[in-house]
């Protein structure tokens, strides 16, 4: 149903609680790997909910439209930060999936053995704090946001505080996350931020495809390479695929966002993930579309998918946040309906 054309009075006399129609619930798992975790299901109305959980770094897990599942979730799931495995590649074990996972804040990608760092970084095994939930009317729209901070930090080393706040508003297909991320230390830190947005089925099939207007593809490596030509489409679950990753470099609209869309026409479904590109100018498509393991990754990132020395020597674009620096991201998420 569309509420652009109801006014706050109207809807509050068509109301008892306006958590009828939108809002957010809030509450903490009580079983499994998940218990003790905080959640906030948010939900607009116009057939959107996605629940953001504080403590695993402000990811979002589940995600919906009219009841159509938009996210990739593992056998793990819901699966509470202190079952993380510092192992190069342990944070597998811990990886519930879920609809937006961070990943970062030193090292994002594949594990660094020269710096030590293990796959995807810590991002998404810090509990954030500072929580904050607000529905509110503002300027005539009721305006939905979840906030929180989390912070990587150690002794003799980096000390970074990411800001994130994930907004929608009544009736809205759409979400936002923007994020700051400041260098709260006194040395030179290193940033790589990646958005990994995992698109499942149904939202994800065999009648999928990718779009993205005037833009180049680059394949990560020998085996994805193979898979070139068939980038932005999808088969059925395959037995025993193995991952292909494809670099793009997509052009900003006037907006300053570039934009890609996973179309799937038997579903009337597009959804839509647009980037500050200026902030953001890398993105891989990570194709992974085995049996049980049935998943595209649309990443947003700051940096590529191979490591920080990778980044560093063979990309040559590591950034590099100073003392007190800032740096923002800004990421949507549109679900849109196609006749």
């Amino acid at each position: 149903m569309d509420y652009s054309s109801f006014s706050k009075n109207e809807i509050k006399k068509l109301t008892g609680s306006i958590s009828q129609i939108a809002g957010i619930r809030q509450s903490v798992l009580s079983d499994g790997k998940g218990r003790g975790m905080r959640i906030a299901e948010v939900y607009t109305g116009s057939g959107l909910a996605f629940t953001v959980v504080p403590d695993r770094g402000m990811d979002i897990q589940h995600a919906s439209y009219k009841g159509i599942g938009l996210a990739f979730i593992t056998p793990t799931g819901y699966s509470h930060p202190s079952f993380y495995d510092p192992s190069p590649l342990g944070w597998l074990r811990n990886w519930g999936g879920g609809l937006v996972t961070g990943c970062g804040m030193i090292g994002a990608g594949a594990p660094d053995p020269v710096e030590k760092l293990s796959l995807h970084g810590l991002l998404s095994n810090t509990p954030a704090e500072n929580i904050v939930c607000q529905q509110e009317w503002v300027n005539g729209k009721f305006l939905i946001s979840v906030s929180g901070d989390v912070r990587e930090s150690r002794m003799f080393g980096e000390n970074l505080l990411l800001r994130r706040t994930v907004s929608t508003a009544l009736g809205s297909n759409t979400f936002e996350i923007a994020d700051s991320v400041r260098n709260d230390g006194f040395k030179n830190s290193p940033l790589m931020l990646l958005y990994h947005i995992n698109i499942g089925f149904p939202m994800l099939s065999e009648n999928s495809v990718i779009k993205a207007k005037g833009h180049s593809v680059v394949p990560r490596d020998e085996v994805a390479a193979k898979g070139i030509k068939e980038w932005n489409k999808f088969d059925a679950p395959i037995k025993n695929f193995k991952e292909q990753c494809f670099y793009h470099d997509i052009p900003a609209d006037r907006d300053g966002f570039a934009r890609c869309t996973l179309s799937n026409p038997k579903l009337g479904l597009d959804f839509e993930v647009a980037y500050r590109k200026k902030e953001l100018p890398f993105f891989t498509e990570w194709k992974m579309t085995g049996e049980g393991e049935y998943v595209v990754g649309l990443e947003p990132a700051n940096c590529h998918v191979e490591g920080q020395t990778a980044e560093k020597k063979k990309f040559k674009s590591l950034k590099i946040l100073k003392p007190g620096e800032t740096c923002e991201f800004k990421i949507r998420i549109t679900i849109m309906e196609k006749s």
